[in-house]
């Protein structure tokens, strides 16, 4: 270190002299240093309390307005489009319960309707039965009166040629009645 102070004091004299301290470090300089630094503090402080913060504190206010107006109205369509949807699902479930009724009265008028056709169709169909009914059993004691008859005049008939004479109608009736019952 001895050598490090020479070195120093052997570059001061070869400069011209010992040289002057760094003016901050200068102890005569402090006084003078510090007013100025009070100064330049209160200068900035001023400045800054009376022109930059009120703009920064308008933009903070402004943008915390902004936010908290898009809030409010994300809010209000929030509950609105929540009252939209209520109404929606309120609307759907009225339309379907009207399909369902209609759907109901529909298949009760279908029902009641094709009960009375199904009704008359059967009351048309019994009486149809009825009269086919009437018209062979006419049928049938007309065919049979007519049997009677057929039956006779081909015993007859067979008589006369087996025989040769005609045959007593009476004994022919007997004969075709005990056949035909």
């Amino acid at each position: 270190m001895a050598t490090a102070q020479a070195q120093t004091k052997a570059a001061t004299e070869s400069h011209g002299g010992p040289k002057a301290p760094f003016p901050p470090f200068n102890p005569e300089t402090y006084a003078s240093q510090v007013i100025w630094l009070v100064i330049a503090f209160v200068a900035l402080y001023v400045l800054l309390s009376r022109v930059a913060l009120p703009r920064v504190a308008s933009i903070f206010a402004a943008r915390s307005g902004k936010m908290k107006g898009d809030l409010d109205a994300a809010d209000r369509l929030r509950a609105e489009s929540e009252a939209a949807i209520e109404a929606y699902e309120k609307a759907l479930a009225e339309a379907r319960g009207k399909a369902q009724a209609i759907a109901s009265a529909t298949r009760a008028d279908f029902a009641a309707k094709s009960a009375a056709k199904k009704k008359e169709l059967e009351a048309g169909l019994a009486k149809k039965l009825a009269d086919a009914e009437r018209q062979i059993e006419t049928t049938k004691k007309a065919a049979m009166a007519n049997v009677r008859g057929i039956a006779r005049d081909a015993a007859a008939e067979i008589v006369k040629r087996l025989v040769g004479t005609e045959p007593n109608k009476q004994n022919l009736d007997r004969a075709v009645d005990a056949a035909l019952h």
